[in-house]
């Protein structure tokens, strides 16, 4: 879930401070990021206000490339183009 920590950072938090948002530990939190149920990760999503999807990809991971399709490798980060016929 490293995508969770990054989204974190992205907003301006660390760990610490969005526990305190959340109103628990921050070791706490730290074990939650590492297995997170559903409603855990409804609340990190609602307290960094984005969408739950953002916890686990980019919004440009998921926007199509103009001349097809494209993923990312998440073993090697290249792209992996798809073209639809």
């Amino acid at each position: 879930m490293n995508r969770i920590k990054e989204v974190i950072k992205e907003k301006g938090f660390t760990i610490t401070s969005l526990a305190d948002k959340l109103g628990i530990a921050r070791e706490s939190l730290s074990r939650m990021i590492v297995s997170p149920s559903y409603p855990t990760l409804e609340k990190i999503s609602n307290a960094l206000n984005v969408p739950m999807w953002q916890l686990f990809a980019s919004p440009e991971e998921v926007l199509p490339k103009k001349d097809g399709l494209s993923i990312t490798c998440p073993h090697c980060g290249k792209d992996i183009n798809i073209k639809v016929e």
